[in-house]
């Protein structure tokens, strides 16, 4: 009995150390960091980023903030559940506005390349681009 309780831990161990990353991070370029170039089919100005470290986590820079937050639904699914972000201000606080609250928006990802779209079902998108 006691062998075939270690032969199925080891079993189910097995499978699920082959299980592959599901989230958005198991398709971007884990090295790559992603410049926003565009926000709602227009380019944006200000210096924003999104990188994807390690499974289900999200870093980056707004245009005058860095943040952090964890992404857990399945690739191609897009769903930050809470920013943590520093507090300074800048000259771009508008645009950092517009981009947190674009990117809380976000629903789908589509990673491509050196290409990252975010979007929802509602028109918004977000282009970055690897750098």
């Amino acid at each position: 009995m006691l062998k075939i309780a270690t032969a199925a831990s080891f079993s189910l161990l097995s499978l699920t150390a082959c299980l592959a990353d599901e989230t958005v991070s198991g398709y971007a370029d884990p090295s790559a960091t992603y410049h926003l170039i565009e926000l709602d089919d227009a380019p944006f100005s200000a210096t924003a980023t999104i990188a994807f470290p390690q499974e289900g986590r999200v870093a980056g820079n707004g245009p005058c903030n860095g943040y952090s937050s964890i992404q857990t639904v399945p690739y191609p699914w897009f769903n930050l559940e809470f920013i943590r972000a520093t507090r300074r201000a800048c000259p771009e606080l508008a645009e950092e506005a517009a981009f947190f609250a674009a990117l809380q928006d976000m629903t789908l990802a589509e990673a491509s390349g050196g290409v990252l779209i975010l979007s929802n079902e509602e028109g918004r998108s977000m282009v970055f681009e690897a750098r």
